[in-house]
């Protein structure tokens, strides 16, 4: 059976590569000097002096280095698994999850999903807004819906098409910004100076309101965690190599903007110093490659909302929605009630805010605390890997330190929008706990039964032409992990329910497995030719087609001479028809007449809203559901009875 994710990637380091990763990766990271430095100076536009401008783009500096040079680049890349990183990758790494670690993963995945609903409303409009240095009565709000609505509307043909010409976009925009900011240092040096940490000290601790003004210079990395989460794209290599380019481009700008603040005191204040550096024959094209660079930032974060929720699915994070394949580049996937989601909450966030100043405030709450939610799991991990303690629980310190600093600041953006990102993340993370902990609960009361107690019984019904035969092949989908072990609910359907005939009875157990590409089966014979067990591990990386991969397996089984795949009536035999085939899906429903706690109630309370959103296990699992059935069996739990009622 062949892997039909393996497509040749860009991880290996090349030129190619690189340029790639700059599409690809660099969106947010290389959009954020598009508001981050407006966004500092509108905070302090009270006090607009020099304390100001160097200490701003001091702490610009020194959060690029220490959080996404060396937290992302040099150490989070590092923990990979098998290629893959982001969030859920990072917790499918620790083995034997507990409770804490799953919270951990939700909080951190749903506030970065947040984060995908304002980063295109944000970027998108910040350069939009560049129009209005040429004619003030341009409709920003109205060109950022039209783009934003043909923005979503295309992700269901693939982005294939498009992504192809995002490298070397990305490439013109950080050269520009480079070429930008150099010409206005090399009027004003001086402004390197701000490179000196003293001067982010003094900001923080001189400055009126400098601490709470370190929400605004957060801006400037909000990007690094969809950088680690785009690890299987384009490979640690590339990323790493690519951000040195882009880290120059970077900063280069941003001291570029800070000279020019410096030059234009009087009128700095008032005009976005990114559009401020730009000669005014430049404004024109510069207002286009800004557009086109906030789009490819959009792009990337709603492929990687995509990827993310694509991923919580097959580690039962997330309920199972409908996932599909518009092209064939390895990883890229389509997932159509987020896409049209993603598109309503988008232009909410415009129209609602309606400028990108007022949507400062709701960017970057979310994403900090994704952040410190890595930082959290990251350090577990680094510990159960061996790292020296001492050494993690100092990594561990600094960062939380750092991100803890950003949360305080950032917290200070609650009631100006930051409550509409923690609206956002709170509902994503209603979803999964309830989903999550739900399957738990369920799981709790799962009770398995031992094959061997059953093995005469299966060779009896095959045989007992009493009992009107139900199928020539019969196919359950079970859970046991155990191969002598089979869920009672199998055997209930089997021998008590209805009795079953069959000529052959199958065991499909699909293992989705943290290997992220994993893709193989075994097939174990329990009594040859009667009943069978097949167990798919596939990783969580790969679309979980059962039918397909069933079919595969009965083939592979053919050729080998184990079974026979004929019709098990003679009339058909005869002529050469195959056997049938019929699936049996099995949903335990949880009767409400049995006591739970108050918890426990509200978690299968939020299963039940989460499940409104899921698809049927036979779609999930992208079974022939013309062939396939579902059966109902409650979840029986004991409870021992106070008095049995009294026959009068």
């Amino acid at each position: 059976m062949k892997n039909p994710e393996i497509h040749p990637d860009i991880k290996k380091l090349s030129f190619a590569g690189a340029l790639i990763t700059l599409g690809i990766v660099f969106g947010d990271l290389g959009t954020s000097p598009l508001y981050t430095m407006r966004a500092i100076i509108t905070g302090g536009s009270e006090n607009f002096n020099q304390l100001l401008i160097y200490g701003g783009l001091s702490c610009i500096f020194w959060t690029l280095t220490l959080t996404t040079t060396i937290k992302y680049v040099v150490i989070t890349l590092q923990a990979d698994n098998n290629g893959e990183g982001g969030i859920f990758a990072l917790a499918a790494l620790i083995k034997g999850k507990s409770s804490w670690v799953a919270i951990l993963t939700m909080i951190g995945g749903a506030a970065l999903l947040a984060d995908g609903v304002i980063t295109p409303a944000i970027t998108v409009t910040s350069s939009i807004e560049g129009l209005k240095l040429l004619s003030p009565d341009i409709p920003v709000v109205t060109i950022v819906l039209i783009i934003l609505a043909v923005l979503f509307f295309i992700q269901q043909f693939g982005t294939n098409f498009i992504g192809s010409s995002f490298g070397p976009i990305m490439l013109v925009w950080f050269t520009t910004l480079a070429v930008l900011g150099f010409f206005q240092l090399i009027r004003h040096p001086d402004i390197l100076q701000a490179v000196n940490p003293a001067y982010a000290y003094k900001f923080l601790t001189e400055y009126p309101g400098g601490f709470i003004l370190l929400g605004a210079v957060f801006l400037c990395t909000t990007g690094a965690e969809a950088l680690y989460a785009d690890l299987g794209h384009c490979g640690r290599s590339n990323i790493q190599v690519s951000w040195g380019f882009a880290k120059i481009a970077l900063l280069l700008n941003y001291f570029g903007q800070g000279a020019w603040l410096m030059m234009n005191m009087e009128t700095g204040a008032d005009v976005n110093p990114f559009f401020g550096i730009m000669p005014k024959w430049f404004l024109m094209p510069g207002i286009l490659l800004a557009t086109a660079a906030a789009i490819i930032a959009s792009q990337a974060i709603i492929s990687g909302s995509f990827t993310l929720i694509s991923e919580a699915i097959s580690l039962n994070f997330w309920p199972k929605v409908r996932v599909l394949h518009p092209t064939y580049v390895r990883g890229q996937v389509y997932l159509p009630f987020v896409n049209w989601f993603l598109w309503l909450a988008c232009s909410l966030t415009v129209f609602f805010f309606k400028e990108s100043s007022n949507m400062n405030a709701a960017y970057g709450l979310a994403i900090n605390i994704t952040e410190i939610m890595t930082t959290f799991l990251l350090s577990y991990y680094l510990l159960k890997k061996g790292l020296n303690h001492r050494l993690v629980l100092i990594l561990f310190m600094t960062y939380l330190t750092i991100e803890g600093s950003f949360l305080i600041a950032n917290l200070h953006k609650f009631i100006y929008g930051g409550w509409f990102t923690l609206l956002l993340a709170s509902i994503y993370f209603l979803v999964m706990y309830g989903w999550y902990f739900g399957r738990k609960i369920r799981n709790r009361y799962m009770t398995f039964s031992d094959l061997d107690k059953y093995l005469d019984m299966f060779r009896d019904l095959s045989k007992d032409e009493s009992v009107s035969k139900f199928a020539t092949n019969l196919v359950y989908i079970i859970h046991a992990d155990r191969s002598a072990q089979v869920e009672s609910k199998v055997i209930y359907s089997i021998f008590q329910k209805q009795p079953k005939r069959a000529n052959t009875y199958w065991l499909l157990h699909v293992d989705r497995v943290d290997e992220p590409n994993r893709f193989e089966y075994k097939v174990k014979q329990i009594i040859p030719g009667i009943l069978i067990r097949v167990d798919f591990h596939i990783g969580f990386k790969v679309d979980p087609k059962i039918n397909l991969y069933f079919r595969e397996v009965v083939e592979d089984m053919v050729k080998a001479g184990e079974i026979k795949l004929e019709s098990s009536y003679n009339s058909l035999k005869k002529h050469g028809f195959p056997g049938d085939f019929k699936f049996v899906l099995i949903d335990r429903i949880m009767l409400r007449d049995f006591k739970l706690t108050n918890a426990e109630n509200f978690i299968l309370t939020l299963q039940g809203l989460a499940k409104h959103l899921s698809i049927p296990e036979e779609r999930a699992l992208q079974l022939d559901t013309t062939r396939t059935i579902v059966e109902n069996v409650p979840i029986l739990v004991d409870h021992p009875v106070a008095k049995r009622i009294e026959r009068l």
